[in-house]
């Protein structure tokens, strides 16, 4: 009964859904669920990716199983763990386009401990931050102060302040702007510019 209601759920949030047992903890006690997937990935309708963590991995015709995307992996860690996220300054730099390099193994900021994660040949560091350096986790306003913190205050010029603007929508925009208050002294002009970029 549990097993196929959570396979239900599974299945309703389309392949590529990477999840843990606490996401199901509404459906059953942890070690009914515990037990449920384990059965699911034992018939091959989920993987496991490491302990506590599956997915319903995207197929290709030609490759089979497609692994997950560091990103979609990073995301499900912090919500197992109960703890908030952001890309590192040169991952966000990356994301907006303001740099072309990208981080040879992915680099996240958290509330959490400092570790390393290996899940299937994708090695994901998890680095503690400060509360003032997580301002905006979880929503895009903090992919552009890590990006801005990246390029740094001596580099900024019209083209960084356009590219940025013209990745915001009105809500990112005014949050940008409410938010600026906790981040460091020189990138409030900054946030003016970007805030008020036509």
């Amino acid at each position: 009964m549990i097993t196929s209601k959570i396979k239900q759920r599974i299945i309703g949030k389309g392949r590529g859904a990477i999840f843990a047992p606490s996401d199901f903890l509404d459906i059953g006690s942890r070690a009914s669920v515990d037990q449920a997937l384990s059965r699911l990935a034992d018939q091959g309708v989920i993987r496991r990716l490491t302990r506590g963590l599956y997915d319903y991995p995207k197929h290709s015709s030609r490759f089979g199983p497609l692994a997950p995307s560091a990103d979609d992996i990073a995301r499900a860690v912090a919500r197992k763990d109960n703890q908030v996220l952001l890309p590192s300054p040169a991952m966000a730099a990356n994301q907006l386009g303001l740099s072309t390099q990208v981080p040879s193994n992915p680099t996240y900021m958290t509330d959490g401990p400092t570790r390393t994660k290996k899940i299937g040949r994708q090695v994901i560091q998890f680095r503690n931050a400060s509360p003032k350096t997580l301002v905006g986790a979880g929503s895009k306003t903090g992919t552009v102060f890590q990006a801005l913190r990246y390029v740094g205050k001596d580099r900024i010029d019209d083209q960084v302040i356009g590219k940025i603007a013209r990745s915001l929508d009105a809500k990112d925009r005014a949050q940008l702007a409410k938010q600026s208050r906790h981040v460091p002294a020189w990138m409030h002009p900054v946030v003016q510019q970007i805030v008020a970029h036509a």
